[in-house]
């Protein structure tokens, strides 16, 4: 599943339009890296989202599109969230 609709369906973002700006700006980064909104998420990575104030650092649990319809908040679970200091 792409990174900015995974984001939208689980409700971390409001919007895959939003979604798409922040992972364009750079403000995404798995594995150390920079990612682009078409990056296709898989279960286990671990994604550190820079937004305004703060830094959220979330695990993927599922992509299964039905199942994050379903419960959004059991396709993920964060594992940190802390104030940016930017």
């Amino acid at each position: 599943m792409r990174l900015d609709k995974f984001l939208k369906l689980t409700r971390i973002i409001k919007r895959r339009t939003v979604a798409k700006d922040i992972s364009a700006a750079g403000k995404v980064i798995i594995d150390k890296k920079t990612v682009k909104p078409s990056y296709l998420v898989k279960v286990g990575d671990v994604l550190e989202l820079y937004l305004a104030d703060f830094i959220v650092i979330v695990k993927v649990l599922s992509v299964d599109e039905k199942v994050i319809r379903g419960n959004p908040e059991n396709s993920y679970t964060i594992i940190g969230k802390q104030l940016n200091a930017n």
